[in-house]
């Protein structure tokens, strides 16, 4: 599992080291060489902080993906799909 920041990320995966399906996600991402940036909200208290004003409030669960914009809750392949086909 790698992390391929990028000065303007097309996709960032909010996750916790706990999180079962965040690394499905990261690997996701990996495979198909999209480049991602991803946050441990428990360890970054800014990204936490990012990501409740993306939901509009508190988080829920994780992962969430935001894709070019798109807020998925969830490692929900299909809408992940039609995020990445949009743009």
């Amino acid at each position: 599992m790698s992390n391929h920041p990028t000065a303007d990320p097309q996709v960032i995966i909010y996750g916790t080291s706990w999180c079962a399906w965040c690394p499905r996600a990261k690997a996701h991402f990996d495979q198909e060489k999209i480049p991602y940036t991803y946050h441990d909200i428990e360890a970054e208290e800014d990204a936490y902080h990012e990501l409740e004003k993306k939901l509009g409030g508190p988080v829920q669960g994780v992962p969430v993906l935001d894709v070019k914009g798109e807020i998925i809750i969830g490692y929900d392949v299909d809408k992940i799909n039609k995020a990445l086909a949009k743009a």
